[in-house]
């Protein structure tokens, strides 16, 4: 009797683990950690969201190329710094891929997503939520994952590839 393998997709907020794990002072090796996410995880599909930057095409590509699929939002100056929030366009696209996974894996720290975690739980859509840090990862998202809810930092021997400091 075989058994049925896992086909759960991730949705990751770049910009949160990027910038969380500079402050911790350290870089994430993407291709390592999308085979973290596929043996740990069973994640079949994993969705980069970020803004995009013309300068960044190299990157872009490799990311590709290590598995992502990358899903971009316009950016815009505002106060002399670049945003991109995508946390709308990771919402649509976890609804739009709704019928093609078992569960999702969120990927943030960001209290925003607490909706969207409680909606896919009550769907038993939900697999984990991946936070930078428990410092990184906000109360309200805490809560809502109760339980379910995994740490990069805790995995900074296995996926990191340069030191900051």
């Amino acid at each position: 009797m075989e058994i049925k393998r896992e086909n759960n997709y991730a949705f990751i907020d770049t910009q949160n683990i990027v910038r969380g794990l500079e402050r911790l002072g350290w870089f994430i090796d993407w291709k390592k950690f999308r085979v973290y996410l596929e043996h740990k995880y069973h994640v079949t599909k994993a969705f980069l969201f970020l803004g995009y930057l013309y300068k960044n095409e190299r990157t872009y590509k490799e990311l590709r190329a290590g598995g992502f699929e990358l899903i971009f939002k316009e950016v815009y100056e505002f106060e002399g710094k670049i945003k991109g929030n995508i946390d709308v366009e990771l919402a649509m696209q976890v609804f739009i891929e709704m019928n093609n996974f078992d569960k999702a894996v969120i990927v943030s720290g960001d209290g925003d997503f607490q909706s969207l975690v409680k909606y896919l739980k009550e769907k038993d859509k939900f697999r984990v939520c991946i936070a930078v840090s428990a410092k990184e990862c906000s109360a309200i998202l805490k809560k809502y994952t109760a339980g379910k809810l995994g740490f990069i930092d805790a995995l900074k021997e296995k996926i990191s590839i340069l030191e900051i400091k």
